[in-house]
């Protein structure tokens, strides 16, 4: 049996949770957890994930390379915050950059790409996302409202169905500049399905509005996930409940902090995540462990 974390040639990664005796068995407990005739593929076929827990498995490194391990029509979720390419916008547009906090994104250096270049990439990750999703798999992109449109076309052109912008509510945003223009408050997420018009949509029979109102992260949040970009655990864990099912699949490409993992836990589904940076994989490692 292949080991989870076999590397791929000219990829770095963190040494394996688990040696080849614990991961058969965390395989066939995931194989008893989650019934889906994708898993052996998904667990044996040299996917470089780690295995955390019997229900979540990690990579570091680049995500077009990581996803390519996962069978096609294997992923019933996708939720995912990647880079919104901010980070030369709000430069050239003179914004004070020194007077943020020191871990603000747009000072990171994975924000900066020209928009050509960020639309040729976004045109490849969500073709990637076409071929790993199953039919009326759920998309949820979060993102720039200024990129929206741009999106929600190179999703359409990979075989999405475009559902809806909607947006989260910031209850408590921090009251930057807030005697210069109204105080940001609000962050746009997208909805695609894959190749349908219907996917699991799980209301309850209750109207759900396209308009989510939590706090931000907490400073235990915070200091567990490390990571300026942070989304709250209770604004993921709302697509997760609504958009997959227990059994599930559900996969973060840029996986950041881990909060989408943090919010599959202890609901029977199955969470894949990819993180770029080997720092951010690392502090998203422990607080998953």
């Amino acid at each position: 049996m292949q080991a989870l974390c076999e590397p791929l040639l000219g990829y770095k990664y963190t040494p394996s949770l688990f040696d080849n005796d614990e991961i058969g068995g965390i395989i066939q407990t995931t194989k008893n957890s989650i019934k889906s005739k994708q898993i052996d593929k998904i667990l044996t076929e040299n996917a470089p994930f780690i295995a955390l827990n019997p229900l979540t498995f990690i990579a570091n490194g680049d995500c077009l390379v990581k996803m390519s391990s996962i069978p096609d029509n294997s992923v019933d979720l996708i939720l995912t915050d990647p880079p919104y390419n901010l980070g030369l916008f709000m430069k050239k547009r003179g914004t004070n950059l020194r007077n943020l906090r020191s871990n603000h994104f747009s000072g990171k250096g994975w924000d900066d790409l020209e928009f050509d270049e960020w639309t040729k990439q976004m045109d490849i990750f969500l073709r990637e996302c076409h071929r790993v999703l199953k039919k009326r798999g759920n998309l949820i992109i979060f993102m720039s409202i200024i990129k929206a449109e741009t999106l929600i076309d190179l999703a359409e052109k990979n075989k999405f169905y475009y559902k809806t912008v909607g947006i989260w509510h910031k209850t408590n945003p921090m009251p930057r500049n807030m005697n210069l223009h109204f105080i940001n408050s609000t962050e746009s997420w997208i909805y695609f399905v894959n190749d349908a018009t219907t996917g699991v949509f799980n209301n309850g029979g209750n109207p759900i509005h396209d308009f989510i109102e939590t706090s931000t992260i907490s400073s235990k949040e915070h200091r567990n996930g490390n990571h300026p970009t942070q989304k709250p655990i209770a604004l993921m864990k709302h697509f997760v409940d609504i958009l997959s099912n227990p059994d599930g699949v559900v996969l973060d490409p840029f996986m950041g902090s881990g909060s989408t993992g943090v919010a599959c836990a202890g609901s029977n589904r199955m969470f894949l995540g990819i993180e770029l940076s080997e720092e951010y994989f690392n502090n998203a490692s422990i607080r998953l462990k």
